[in-house]
């Protein structure tokens, strides 16, 4: 890719007016990015039907001029560029509909790895998380799970550390550029998480950690992963927006109960209280929740089953995810939907797959 697209695609995330949604159908109406950019006005406006005014309103040179100091910064210190229509965007993420139009990440992740979970609570935890989250990562070990969490003080921060002591791939998504670390007590922190995991952002360098970044971290903190736990939280704070988020996005979300006095625990408890979250007393409640508590049954090798053709196809979907959404499924094997649903009821009548929360299907074992 030329060093003129790779512009193009990082400034099309800071054009006004432009979001994942309305990226996807500009773009697919355009014979590629760089009309966008090259073309004039008018030129853009007969291709996509966007008025002159909104247009003209996108500051094209000031996106471009962004974009080739965020570019000539990664160049420099190793950070990769995701666009959401690349093969390396996280799969996951690409699925919420406000997913960022350009990740940055620096280190050695997998995005789209197999079994991704993400972790937060409150940074003021006690013993008792402290506790919980040690017995939960320590379960974690050699289960090829990556877990997700945001460098903050307190959960966050520990399951980092956690994770580098267990040999777990671990990425930190930070609510800043990656200019800078936040909290700076955690540098050595994200530095050591590089070698087996890393650092990922949507915003660009010399953004500020404010205060108003943060709720949009936590979407991506979400997004990332097939579920998250709140190890502990207060009623209100980031932790309860980011299991609110995975709610929306129809992710599992798991909670582990405290004592009623407890304020750590009260969000933990509201989630639990209102079926917004699954509850669980030991790491074997999510690992077997979840499937990931033995290896992978394989399709092909171990499945003696009389398939018919659509049913196998489907199944060999799964080679290479855990679990899987009805609409991921029918984009894959390039089936409608209703078909797929129809298929999917079959095969689960069968006891082939089994259907859990959000309309996402994982295979059952023999």
């Amino acid at each position: 890719m030329s060093k003129t697209s790779e512009i193009y695609r990082i400034a099309l995330s800071k054009l006004n007016g432009i979001g994942p949604i309305r990226a996807a159908q500009v773009l697919s109406k355009l014979e590629n990015i760089n009309f966008l950019f090259e073309s004039t006005l008018q030129e853009i406006k007969t291709q996509t039907g966007l008025s002159e005014s909104f247009l003209r309103a996108l500051k094209r040179e000031e996106a471009i001029n962004l974009a080739e100091t965020q570019l000539n910064f990664n160049h420099k210190n190793g950070i990769s560029t995701h666009f959401f229509l690349d093969s390396t965007y996280p799969r996951r993420l690409r699925q919420c509909s406000d997913a960022p139009i350009v990740i940055y990440t620096k280190g050695k992740m997998d995005l789209n790895h197999t079994q991704i979970v993400s972790i937060v609570g409150t940074r003021n935890h006690t013993e008792y998380g402290k506790e919980l989250l040690k017995s939960l990562l320590s379960s974690f070990k050699e289960k090829n799970i990556l877990v997700v969490s945001g460098l903050a003080y307190g959960v966050d921060i520990h399951a980092h550390q956690l994770c580098l002591q267990n040999n777990i791939q671990t990425i930190g998504v930070l609510g800043h550029g990656l200019d800078r670390i936040y909290p700076s007590q955690h540098k050595q922190i994200a530095k050591d998480m590089q070698e087996n995991g890393g650092l990922l952002t949507e915003f660009m360098i010399s953004t500020n950690p404010d205060r108003e970044n943060f709720p949009m971290r936590n979407r991506i903190v979400a997004g990332l992963a097939d579920a998250t736990i709140v190890i502990e939280s207060k009623e209100r704070g980031g932790s309860m927006i980011t299991a609110e988020l995975a709610n929306d996005y129809s992710r599992d979300v798991f909670a582990f109960p405290g004592d009623i006095g407890r304020q750590t625990s009260e969000g933990c408890n509201l989630l639990i209280k209102k079926q917004k979250a699954h509850l669980i007393s030991s790491p074997n409640d999510f690992l077997t929740f979840m499937n990931w508590d033995s290896k992978r049954v394989s399709v092909q090798k171990e499945l003696e089953l009389n398939l018919e053709p659509d049913e196998a196809t489907i199944l060999n979907l799964f080679e290479n995810d855990e679990i899987l959404h009805s609409d991921i499924i029918g984009m894959k094997a390039e089936m409608s939907a209703s078909k797929i649903n129809v298929l999917l009821f079959q095969m689960e009548m069968k006891n082939m797959v089994e259907q859990l929360p959000g309309k996402r299907y994982r295979i059952l074992k023999k």
